[in-house]
């Protein structure tokens, strides 16, 4: 891989992190919200990725697998917490849970 590859590279997961704060900060809807955090998660996988095989080191793309468990593990506890926050609420709207932060 050359150095405008992972430019390229490089670039796609700034851009995919970026929308996803963009995203996080903007939106209210707790799954939104999830989603927006994954597409974060994603944007820095990419790059982790980019960076080691720019280098021709493995250990790289191990630590993404190894992340994307972990990431599917936060995945369906956070669905859980989303779908019990529904239950009690009947909404997914952060602002109904504006209380806990007080």
């Amino acid at each position: 891989m050359d150095l405008l590859a992972l430019q390229h590279f490089l670039a796609v997961g700034g851009i995919m992190f970026a929308l996803g704060m963009i995203g996080f900060m903007t939106r209210r809807n707790l799954i939104v919200m999830f989603l927006c955090t994954e597409l974060m998660f994603q944007g820095v996988a990419i790059s982790l990725v980019a960076f080691a095989a720019y280098h021709n080191n493995v250990a790289g793309q191990a630590f993404v697998i190894f992340l994307l468990v972990i990431a599917a593990a936060e995945a369906t506890l956070a669905l859980g917490i989303v779908v019990l926050l529904f239950r009690q609420k009947g909404t997914v709207d952060s602002e109904a849970w504006k209380e806990l932060r007080e």
